[in-house]
């Protein structure tokens, strides 16, 4: 199955939130699944994905 994402985004382009623990763009992904090498964020409020571009080897 083929995944449709909204957008490419750069990590470096988006917020990190220190109470969350999380980047944000508003779309949201959390240290622990960049952790884990997932790099697809949604939005907290409807349905749309983002694919966030990152070097997993950061966060080893």
């Amino acid at each position: 199955m083929a995944v449709s994402y909204y957008d490419e985004i750069e990590l470096e382009d988006m917020e990190f939130d220190e109470g969350k623990q999380a980047f944000t763009y508003p779309f949201e992904i959390s240290l622990e699944q960049l952790q884990n090498e997932e790099d697809i964020a949604r939005c907290p409020s409807c349905t749309l994905l983002i694919r966030v571009i990152y070097d997993p080897l950061d966060f080893v």
